[in-house]
């Protein structure tokens, strides 16, 4: 039996970069991943796959969009779509054997199969092939990530009722594209379709798109979607979805209490994530999932077992690649005796439509919910003379400073690249920056980053200079 300073279940974002700095950190390392591949959802059915076809996507939509504007003139542009999942696995395959180095460079020892308590220091591994290995280990990271949630009425067939997973793989573009959830997930994979050709429908319970980012950005994003054909059902409530063999039919009642009927030929169920601890045992361990299926942990991310760890989309918090690898990183420097530190506040959220949508720290909502005296400074991307040149000139960049200390409290964005944008937000942050700091600082000309100066200028004495 082999003995471990760590293991770590779940090879996504979070598992594997956990796994590669506790074996920096000179602790004999073991990784357990119950598919072939590692990297987890990120890697294979999420972040990195969606990209790699949103991408392709935008570049067909300019080809028969707006090439023609910068005089370039293509005839007969056809979307191959088998071609375009060809490539986007290929950028999974090529993603997921660069884990697979990471882990050997690293002499970390990968487990495939399920990994399953047998108490709170012994883990049973079962492969595919019915094989059996048991391993001891001083510490568990638990980072077992998620799984597409789904309510009562919307059950997922994989057949014409998808999830994000089956829409990664489709054997054709729908005609119509019904989304139910207007969250990431849906208007990310919307996008996609539509771009290549497809009527897009979204069902949201909400009042607005995106409804845990400031307002101001799900309202402006609404106006740049319907003008792609997009059409919006905000405060409706889904009750049942049909696959009706050669489409779908949706039953919904909209905010008037009227019974709404959506026909279409596929139904994309994006209603958000949900923990997934499927097979673990914990019980066996002494731990239990909460009543939203995820595993509380402390701010170190320490269980209540304490030599048992949980980081990443299983436990509280946004559900964010990004996020995970951050804690990932954070409990193995826990356990090496450092005191590393997360500022949840400051981990950034992004929408990798077109135009990007990008946010860090409070919303006016929350802001104004907690009585705080701030200020708004916002500048459109249409005065912006890089946006005129690449012709994206749709939203703006809006920064929140407080009224007295003039210190940034958030800073909320649809521009071209917003995605990168943010880190100037989110590093002016963390050192505590005043919208008057961002506001004196060179920022190169012709770039979309001045949309960020401007911003900071109209935040300190309504001060922008191109409005």
């Amino acid at each position: 039996m082999s003995t471990f300073d760590v293991t770590i279940i779940g090879s996504g974002p979070g598992g594997y970069v956990a796994a590669i700095r506790c074996a920096q950190l000179g602790m004999k390392t073991a990784l357990i991943e119950k598919y072939a591949t590692l990297g987890g959802t990120c890697l294979n059915v999420g972040c990195i796959p969606s990209k790699a076809m949103l991408d392709s996507s935008e570049h067909y939509f300019n080809a028969t969009h707006s090439f023609a504007a910068h005089g370039i003139k293509v005839d007969k542009v056809e979307v191959d779509l088998a071609q375009m999942i060809a490539r986007k696995n290929e950028v999974v395959a090529q993603t997921c054997n660069g884990v697979k180095f990471l882990m050997d460079k690293n002499n970390i020892t990968v487990y495939q199969g399920v990994g399953s308590f047998v108490d709170k220091t012994t883990i049973a591994i079962a492969d595919t092939e019915g094989n059996n290995t048991t391993v001891t280990t001083k510490n568990v990271i638990i980072a077992t990530g998620s799984k597409p949630n789904f309510f009562p009425g919307m059950e997922p067939d994989k057949d014409r009722i998808i999830t994000s997973t089956e829409a990664l793989n489709m054997k054709e573009i729908p005609k119509k594209l019904i989304v139910i959830g207007g969250g990431v997930i849906g208007l990310e994979l919307g996008s996609v379709y539509a771009r290549l050709g497809s009527e897009v429908e979204v069902v949201e319970f909400a009042d607005a798109i995106f409804p845990t980012m400031d307002r101001g950005l799900g309202k402006e994003f609404i106006k740049i979607l319907k003008k792609e054909g997009f059409k919006f059902n905000l405060e409706t409530s889904v009750q049942k979805v049909e696959n009706t063999g050669k489409g779908v039919k949706v039953t919904a009642v909209n905010k008037k209490q009227e019974t709404v009927v959506i026909e279409g030929d596929y139904c994309l169920v994006a209603v958000g994530r949900k923990a997934y601890t499927d097979g673990l045992a914990l019980d066996k361990a002494g731990l239990t999932a909460n009543n939203r299926g995820q595993i509380e942990v402390n701010d170190h991310c320490q269980t209540a077992v304490p030599n048992i760890y949980a980081i990443g989309d299983v436990v509280r918090g946004a559900m964010l690649a990004h996020k995970a690898e951050e804690e990932g990183v954070f409990v193995a420097e826990t356990l090496a005796g450092q005191k590393p530190h997360i500022n949840y506040n400051l981990i950034p959220g992004v929408v990798y439509t077109w135009p990007e949508i990008a946010a860090v720290g409070k919303t006016e909502e929350e802001l104004k919910a907690a009585g705080v005296n701030y200020k708004a400074g916002q500048f459109p991307m249409k005065a912006l003379g890089r946006s005129r040149a690449s012709m994206d000139t749709g939203g703006f960049v809006k920064i929140l400073a407080d009224a007295t200390t003039d210190e940034i409290l958030g800073v909320h964005m649809i521009a071209a690249r917003a995605a990168d944008l943010i880190m100037e937000a989110v590093t002016a942050m963390e050192f505590r920056a005043s919208a008057e700091d961002l506001a004196r600082m060179c920022h190169p000309h012709p770039t979309y980053s001045e949309a960020v100066k401007e911003a900071a200028m109209a935040a300190t004495d309504n001060r922008a200079m191109h409005i």
